[in-house]
């Protein structure tokens, strides 16, 4: 015998979806984006919408142009540094060596 729930199985809102319940769609333009990859990637604007100069891949993440044979470079990414990468950067190891023998000489209780 049935339970006698006669929505069973369905949820709010359910019901046939066309064209005549949700009106008309916009139309739409598709545009073709290629990355260095070679990659092709086809999003779709509405058509009175602002079509950005670039777009980002899927497949790789790296930006993609409308324009095939011409696609944006890659961003450059660096390579990952350390703290004292950093501080060799901003001193020279003569600096490093005054430093050093001052923090000395205050451990020694000369200064």
């Amino acid at each position: 015998m049935a339970s006698g729930n006669a929505i069973r199985g369905s949820r709010v809102g359910a019901g046939p979806m066309g064209e005549a319940e949700r009106g008309e769609s916009a139309p739409r333009l598709r545009l073709s984006f290629w990355c260095s990859n070679g990659h092709e990637t086809q999003p779709s604007f509405a058509s009175d919408a602002q079509v950005p100069d670039t777009w980002d891949c899927p497949r790789c993440g790296f930006p993609a142009g409308q324009d095939r044979d011409n696609p944006p470079d890659p961003p450059r990414t660096e390579p990952y540094k350390t703290h004292l990468a950093y501080v060799r950067e901003r001193r020279s190891d003569a600096d490093g060596e005054a430093i050093l023998a001052e923090a000395l000489a205050k451990l020694r209780g000369e200064v």
